[in-house]
Parts: C-alpha cells; structure tokens; sequence
C-alpha cells in the first residue's frame, strides 16, 4: 500500500513540476517580450539649449518650460550628461554613430558649408540600425552632418568650406538631387536642412525650399523658381507640423512596425527667430521667448503621441546638442541680434533679474568647461522608466546608440558605435557605474576628460600646465586643484591620450 501512495505521490509530484517549470518558463517568455517588443522612440534634440534653461533643472530658471518638467516628472533625468564636443556638428555625429568625433575626417570644429558627411560609409547610424530592425523612419528640422550637392558646372559648390559666402548656392543644380544625406543613411522620411548657412531644405533628397535666414542668403542661386522661402520664425511651426502629420499618418496605418522619430528643431540657436505670439513673454528677454517657444511646440509633439493612444508604447528622449552660447540673458539685455561669437556673450552677474541659461556651469556655448559639454537629458517610457527619478551616473550622447540597440535586441557589430556603452540599466533606474569617464572637446579642439567627480582640462596655447577640478565640490570650476593633485591629473592626461590615440574605448 505504501509504494502505490509513493507511486502516486511521485507521478502527482512529478506533473507540478512541469507545471510550476512551464508557468516559470511562460513567465520569463512574456518577461523577457515585456522588455525587447519593439517600442516607438521619439528623439528631440535642441540647438544650442542650456543645462539651466529647463526650471526641472534649475530652480532659478526664469524661462517657463512646463511641457519639459512635465516629461522630467514622468521619467528620469540625468545631471552628468554630456555631448561631447560643445558645438553642433560633432556631437550630432556621436550621437548618430555612437562614436567620439575626433576618430571622423572632421576631427574638430564644426562643418562649414557644402562639406561631404562626417559618416563613413559604411558606417552604421543610429537609424539605420532601426530601419535594418524594421522601423519607419522620419526625421525633421536639422541635419549638419555633410550632404553631396549637386552643380551645374560639376564644381564644387559656390561657398565651400567657408560659413558665409557672397555667392552662396551659385551653381547649385536645384533640379537634381543631393546625396549622401539623411535619406543615404537611415531616413525613409527627411524634411530638414543640412545647415543652416546653405539655406536649402530637402524633402527627402530633393531641394524644395529654402530658409529665409538674417545672415545667410541665396540670392546668386539659378533656377531658383520653384523653391519655397521659409521665414525662420515659421520653421519650428513648419517641421512640428511634419512631425505631427508623420505621427497620425503612422497610428492610421496600424502598422506591425514601428516607428522613430527625429525631431531636430533650430531652437534656440541664434538668430533668435522668435515668433510674434511668443515675444515679450517670458522674463528672460529673446532668449528665454524662444525657449518657451520650443517647449510649447514639444509639448504639441508630446500631446500628439497622447491623443493618438501611442504614447504607452513610445520611448520619449530629449537633449540638446551643446551648451547654450548665452552666459546671461534678460529683457535688460539687448541680445536680439547677437554675433556667433563667445566674446559678445560672455559673463555672468548676480542680478535677480537674469536668467543664466547654463545654470550655475562654467562657460558656454565652444568651451572646454561645463556649461559648454554638459546637457539636460531626459527619457521617458510609461511602465519601464520609472518616474520623476534623477541620475547622476555619467551618460554621453554617444550612448544612445548602444543603449537603444539593447533596448530593441539588435546585435551591434564589433566596428559599429565603438565609443558607445549600454546604459539600458540606468535608464531603468538602476544605478550602475558603466560609463566611468567621458571625454570632452572644445570647439577649438581643446580636450577635456571628465572620470568619476575629477575632470581634468588639457593645457590651452598659453598654458604650461592643465587644469584639474573636483565636480562633486566644484560644479562651476572655480578652484583649480591641479598643483595638489599632480598624481591625479597625470593618471587622467594618460587615460584621455589613450583613448584618443586608440581605436575604441575601453568597456
């Protein structure tokens, strides 16, 4: 009687567990498709915004930015992230192939007009990777990582190499199209320029139109007819309009696939185009009106995504590109036509009524130093990324790529985004320590090294020794520790030339 008992017993034992083992192994199933369904990803990237513009960032802010606290409240901000190079072209580039820029052709500075791409061929982008995983792609506003246009002469273009030319567009070939452009490197849908001082937008890789800019012209441009003049004021409205058209045109669809978004809006780089309606409204004179302006038009993004039932699923990012160029602003300060030079921006005060749109960062918009290389950085995704958290774990643009490739469960191939680090666990709130050190660059190519809380700063022309400073004690690099920490400051010169000199970052 008892072995039959034991028989039973074990055959019943013996069916629960491979009950228990098939609902565990249902449970990891949906876990893990939990984690790598392909969500929709939204990437906003400002133009030239600072790290205390934003009022989640700086209590002192005096540019309302509500629809951008609003999305620091729903998920995580990062307050050591950086772009790499505090100027527009490089850091676009670590952001699209997840590599330092210094390893590009266009090792410094940034692009000059009609230069070919900064990207390799061959060399994988950030949509590219999504479009090879099946998303759609689309991306609006700016693009300044080099495009081929064509001439009428087969010469290279009127105004090459140069920012501004007299005869900018001469023999330009309007009829034909570009190449070696956005489309040439992850966007199925394009509608942007490729800089800002060409004038030309491209619809795809056709020239459709032109920005109608307070420094630059087409004027010496042939065959010209059919091209449509943008005003600048109009263009955020005009690429917002495209990003919204994209959206419904997408939950229409119900497409199986995905999509990403690349929403790269001229805001507020200078001329400060501000709209008529956004003039005189804020406290921090043009400057902050524009701000304000380009919070209002991501929030039509951010509702859009709402009211058409795809936020759920849509990973939001938002950055900008560099520092902003404004150490100060204020309807005190006349900065409504300012040049594209530090010197006529720089300072700060203790005036109440100032807004600093770097926060209490050292430096600007070109520089070496914080307010130039450190950024606001935000992700949302409802359910995932837990809400209203901030990070200070050190995060570099360059790692978007690494980070949404894990996101998705694309296998990166060993040559591809060699400077980028998968920091999915810290954007889920974790904490880890992945990316120990970054390194940092001047607009004119001045190299920094930021490790832990030390950052330590190569020698300028006129120096004989660098500088060094603790961020954690420092944040506005006031005290250079360099003399009392020699030991220090050797140990990170080593690393940087390291890093510089190799072909990959160390992992």
């Amino acid at each position: 009687m008892f072995r039959i008992e034991y028989s039973n017993l074990s055959k019943y034992f013996f069916i629960g567990l491979i009950c228990l083992g098939s609902l565990l192994a249902n449970s990891c199933v949906n876990k893990n498709e939990e984690l790598t369904a392909s969500p929709n990803i939204v990437l906003i990237l400002s133009d030239d915004l600072g790290y205390g513009d934003l009022g989640s960032y700086n209590n002192n802010s005096l540019v309302p930015t509500p629809n951008l606290n609003k999305l620091a409240s729903e998920g995580i901000s990062f307050t050591n992230a950086y772009c790499p190079v505090s100027v527009c072209s490089p850091s676009r580039y670590a952001l699209m192939t997840g590599t330092y820029p210094f390893r590009s052709w266009k090792s410094s500075g940034v692009m000059s007009n009609y230069e070919p791409s900064m990207i390799d061929e061959g060399q994988l982008t950030l949509p590219q990777m999504l479009q090879q995983s099946g998303y759609t792609t689309a991306g609006f506003g700016k693009w300044h990582l080099g495009a081929t246009f064509p001439t009428l002469d087969g010469l290279k273009p009127a105004g090459f190499g140069k920012f501004k030319a007299d005869n900018n567009g001469a023999n330009i070939d309007l009829q034909k199209p570009i190449s070696d452009g956005p489309v040439a490197h992850g966007f199925e849908n394009w509608y942007g320029f490729s800089c800002a001082s060409e004038c030309w937008v491209m619809d795809g890789d056709d020239i459709v139109a032109a920005l109608q800019h307070e420094f630059y012209n087409i004027d010496s441009a042939k065959h010209k007819e059919h091209i449509e003049i943008i005003p600048a004021n109009k263009y955020l409205k005009r690429i917002t309009e495209k990003s919204t058209q994209f959206l419904t045109q997408q939950s229409k669809t119900k497409k199986e696939a995905p999509f990403f978004l690349y929403f790269a809006p001229y805001v507020p780089h200078i001329p400060l185009s501000v709209s008529e309606e956004f003039k005189g409204t804020t406290k921090a004179g043009f400057y902050g009106d524009y701000v304000s302006e380009l919070d209002t038009y991501i929030g039509k993004i951010l509702n859009t995504l709402d009211s058409l039932g795809l936020a759920e699923n849509t990973i939001i990012l938002f950055a900008s590109d560099n520092g902003s160029q404004f150490e100060r602003t204020g309807v005190h300060i006349d900065n409504a036509n300012p040049s594209n030079n530090l010197e006529d921006v720089n300072g700060k005060s203790q005036n109440p009524n100032e807004h600093h749109p770097n926060g209490n960062l050292k430096g600007s918009k070109w520089t070496i130093w914080e307010g130039g290389v450190r950024m606001p950085f935000i992700a949302k995704w409802p359910g995932k990324i837990p809400a209203g958290i901030k990070s200070d774990k050190i995060f570099a643009l360059n790692d978007i790529l690494a980070t949404i490739s894990s996101v998705i469960g694309f296998d990166l191939p060993k040559d591809a985004a060699i400077d980028s680090y998968d920091q999915f666990p810290n954007l889920m709130g974790e904490e880890k320590i992945i990316r120990e050190s970054v390194v940092v660059q001047s607009a004119k190519n001045r190299m920094g090294f930021r490790k832990g809380n030390w950052k330590y700063v190569e020698p300028d022309n006129d120096e004989l020794e660098g500088q060094l400073y603790n961020l954690l004690e420092d944040e506005s690099e006031s005290r250079n520790l360099i003399r009392e920490n020699a030991d220090v400051a050797e140990e990170m010169r080593k690393e940087l030339l390291n890093i510089i000199t190799g072909t990959v970052s160390e992992k």
